[in-house]
């Protein structure tokens, strides 16, 4: 039976484990994909239009925000960052998984799309503030002022949890491993997600009649 695809958001403070668990989910599940954003910024060495982004000009990004074709958009250090809508709802049709790593401001935009429906929204939280700053400082990829900057930001990202459908407190990445891929199973499996199921089920009250 034919289910809709689930367009599943991860969001989390900077350091929490948003991105490793995302790679994990994946490795885990082939079938799933990234959403490809679309940007205004230049593509850097190596980057592929419609691999690594839909690269834009301003106006263009601009135009198709006013078209209402994204999902979601914001603009980052000067230069603009979103989704665009119709390759996630061809996906959604056709029964195929999305995945978006992006903050609480995107997911909020999608939840509140016409999409909003097949969204199951996944907070990542760290066992402890002290935690995610030493997870910060250990990947050993941002200057201290960058640091002290995530961890300010990360405050506020917090605040919005209980915006979120899960919650998973990041201890052992293995556990939380575990506990998405069980929500990710679940929500495969509700009612509301597996339309042929009408179908079904008026051919086993037919089966009921025949006898």
């Amino acid at each position: 039976m034919q289910r809709r695809g689930l367009l599943i958001i991860l969001s989390s403070p900077s350091g929490a484990g948003k991105s490793t668990l995302a790679k994990r989910l994946m490795g885990w599940d082939p079938s799933l994909r990234f959403s490809i954003s679309a940007t205004t910024r230049a593509p850097r060495p190596g980057e592929e239009d419609g691999r690594d982004y839909y690269f834009r000009s301003r106006p263009e990004f601009e135009a198709m925000v006013a078209a209402g074709e994204m999902l979601e958009h914001a603009e980052v250090f000067g230069n603009l960052y979103g989704s665009p809508k119709a390759p996630v709802e061809a996906a959604v049709t056709e029964g195929r998984d999305t995945l978006f790593d992006i903050d609480w401001q995107g997911g909020q935009q999608i939840r509140n799309s016409t999409l909003g429906k097949d969204v199951v929204s996944i907070f990542i939280l760290p066992p402890s503030i002290a935690e995610l700053e030493r997870r910060l400082r250990t990947r050993g990829q941002d200057s201290d002022e960058v640091i002290r900057g995530r961890m300010a930001k990360s405050e506020t990202e917090i605040s919005h949890w209980a915006e979120y459908d899960y919650v998973l407190v990041n201890e052992d990445i293995d556990r939380a491993e575990a506990d998405l891929r069980t929500i990710v199973c679940a929500e495969r499996m509700r009612r509301d997600r597996q339309p042929g199921l009408s179908t079904f089920v008026r051919g086993l009250n037919r089966e009921f009649d025949a006898r």
